[in-house]
């Protein structure tokens, strides 16, 4: 095997690569050998695609690693190094939950699209409908970020 993946939940399912619409994540240990496997996939996928990989605007992150490990794997990689807590899809990652300023600039970011509904020609209903249908879906989506704080099984 090229890469190691890093093994996840209580069945350690080994985790090497997560995949959206124009983002690719790849999880392993933290080993020259696998940053290295990693940049060749890539290298290959340009090849083959046609496609280029920015890497200076790709990002490097680890957890509990070597601080000048991760140096040398960013390098390689010419990415930049993360540092914790960072931003995902507009969401903080890595940071506290449990405390206000975590969750400030997903509120002023909700205030602000709310506040541009003013201007617009929308019925009451229409506003209210939509206001619904956004804090329901945003709820959902920053929460599915987020560890659960207590497990029920019924």
């Amino acid at each position: 095997m090229l890469t190691e993946g890093i093994k996840v939940g209580n069945n350690g399912i080994e985790l090497c690569l997560l995949q959206f619409a124009d983002d690719a994540l790849f999880f392993c240990k933290p080993k020259y050998e696998c940053i290295m496997a990693i940049k060749s996939i890539l290298q290959c996928f340009e090849i083959m695609f046609g496609l280029k990989v920015n890497f200076h605007k790709s990002s490097v992150g680890s957890i509990g690693v070597d601080e000048g490990d991760l140096s040398i794997f960013s390098n390689c990689l010419n990415g930049i190094k993360m540092k914790f807590p960072f931003k995902y899809l507009g969401m903080t990652i890595g940071g506290n939950q449990r405390t206000i300023p975590f969750w400030k600039p997903s509120v002023e970011k909700i205030k602000s699209r709310l506040s541009k509904w003013r201007g617009r020609i929308l019925s009451m209903a229409g506003r209210v409908c939509l206001l619904k249908v956004v804090i329901n879906s945003l709820s959902l989506f920053y929460l599915s970020f987020l560890k659960p704080l207590v497990l029920c099984v019924i």
